[in-house]
Parts: structure tokens; C-alpha cells; sequence
């Protein structure tokens, strides 16, 4: 029996890249998108503009069930996603998961909870997983300060954060895409255990041998940081409002939610440290 073709939007990325392994391992077949011009499409990588929307027809051509997520860099992850959703429901998916973020459904109003909402109403089979900050990031977009100061740079407070692994995000989804056991409910993901950004530099200096160190500093100075770095304002203010949460102490709570969908706990701090530590050297 022909299994599955199953669209990945964000295919390239920390998720989408882990999913696509996944799904392909359990011999489904996965069409990628990617932003970056392509010489020529083809049945397992497209072309897809998500803020212009060019190719959006194609991406969806065959396709039987979808993953979406927002682009980083894009505040309005409604403009970007909406019409992904709109496409599914033409076509009539067997199944749609969308990743948003832990806390989009505080308020009905925000990009991320109208185009959950749309989804909500729009008649597919679907999931929504909200993930906590990840894990990544910190081999990923706080790498610089690590490797060239030795130090984490975040205006966090003490907060504890239940960072989660990127690669139990995408366990979920692979779940949830190829499984009608959790239809249509929405799921917050984190790790198992809070932690602040002073045991995160821990873990990293554990195993890389070097002194990585937390230094909190005024979100003035990581706007300034970000904008640099060639981040729309609109984007900066975004991720400068939930930072403002995550020092609030917002981003601790912890759910079951990875282990229920998968039957396997998160990665741990430390896993993740010794797996990601040549990022670091």
C-alpha cells in the first residue's frame, strides 16, 4: 500500500530537517519546501515563497497530509501561514499539523492564534503543537556570545525556562502526521525539567571544557544586538516582548505531552549539551 505524500514547509530548518529524516525513515514520501530558488522543481523539493506566496499550487500538488510553521524573522505568522491553511482546505488534507509557539492561545488576537483558529474551523483532520523556547538556540541564534565572549547574553533574569529539544518536536509531529489517535487537539511542548540560563552555560562548559558563563543584560542591548544582526523591528519587538515573558517566569510550566504522544521523556539538558557540544569548540 502507497503510503503517504506528506508536505514539510520549513524543510531546511531545526524542525522540518529532523521531521523529514523521520518521516522518510517510516517510508513516507516528503515534499520539502525550501525559500532559496531551485533549478527545477521536483516531487520532493519545491519552491515556496511564503511571503509573496509564489508556488503555493505546486507545493500542494498530490500532497495528502501537511506540516506548516512560520518562517523566523516574519511577526505576522498569520500573513505567512493563513493561506497555507486555506490551500490545505481546498484540497482537502487528510490531516494538517501547524506549530505556533507555548502561549499563542493566551489571547485570541495574536497572528498565531487566528491562523490556529482558522485551522480549527476549517473541517481538516489537525494538530497544533505549541513548543517552548528551544533548545537549539543556543547552538543556533545566542551561538556568537558563547563562542566569542564565553558567555550566554540574555536579558532572562533567573527565570526557568522548559526548554525543549527540537528533535521531540519533530518526534511529535512524525507522530502526529502519520497517526489519527490525537486528532484535532492542541498540544503545549516542553522539556521535563525548568532550568535557568546559568545551568544552561553549565552544561555547556561541562562538555566542552571551557568557561561559558550567563550574563543578563538590558533587553535594550539584545534589541540593539538583533537589529545588527539584520532582524526586521518588527520581528526584534516580537521576540523582545516574549523574552519579556520568559523573565516573567511564564516559560517554566512543564507538560507530559512529548512522552504521551511518543512513549519517550524529552532529551535532557545535559543530552543535548554532550550532542550538540562540537557547536561550541
Amino acid at each position: 500500500m502507497k503510503k503517504d505524500l506528506v508536505l514539510v514547509v520549513g524543510a531546511s530548518g531545526t524542525v522540518g530537517s529532523e521531521l523529514s529524516r523521520l518521516l522518510k525513515e517510516q517510508g513516507y514520501s516528503v515534499r520539502a519546501t525550501t525559500s532559496k530558488p531551485v533549478k527545477e522543481d521536483s516531487s520532493s523539493l519545491v519552491h515556496l515563497n511564503l511571503v509573496t506566496g509564489e508556488g503555493i499550487t505546486k507545493a500542494f500538488e498530490g500532497v495528502d497530509k501537511a506540516f506548516f510553521l512560520s518562517p523566523p524573522g516574519y511577526a505576522d505568522q498569520y500573513a505567512m501561514l493563513s493561506p497555507l491553511v486555506q490551500e490545505a482546505k481546498r484540497r482537502g488534507l487528510k490531516k494538517v499539523v501547524l506549530m505556533t509557539a507555548m502561549g499563542a492561545n493566551a489571547s485570541e488576537d495574536t497572528p498565531f492564534r487566528r491562523v490556529e483558529i482558522e485551522l480549527e474551523k476549517s473541517g481538516l483532520a489537525y494538530n497544533i503543537i505549541r513548543p517552548n523556547w528551544f533548545l537549539q538556540n543556543f547552538n543556533t541564534f545566542w551561538i556568537q556570545g558563547i563562542r566569542e565572549q564565553g558567555k550566554i547574553l540574555l536579558p532572562a533574569g533567573n527565570a526557568k525556562v522548559s526548554f525543549i529539544d527540537a528533535r521531540d518536536i519533530a518526534s511529535v509531529a512524525a507522530k502526529l502526521l502519520t497517526s489519527d489517535e490525537f486528532n484535532n487537539k492542541d498540544f503545549d511542548l516542553t522539556g521535563s525539567d525548568p532550568v535557568d540560563h546559568a545551568q544552561v552555560a553549565a552544561a555547556i562548559s561541562k562538555v566542552t571544557g571551557k568557561t561559558i558563563t550567563y550574563q543578563e543584560i538590558k533587553p535594550e542591548e539584545l534589541k540593539a544586538g538583533l537589529l545588527a544582526a539584520g532582524l526586521p523591528k518588527d520581528y526584534t519587538d516580537f521576540l523582545l516582548l516574549i523574552m519579556g515573558f520568559l523573565r516573567e517566569g511564564y516559560s517554566a510550566r512543564t507538560t507530559d505531552n512529548v512522552k504521551t504522544i511518543t512513549g519517550k521523556a524529552p532529551h535532557t539538558l545535559a543530552a543535548y549539551a554532550q550532542d550538540y557540544k562540537a557547536s561550541w569548540l
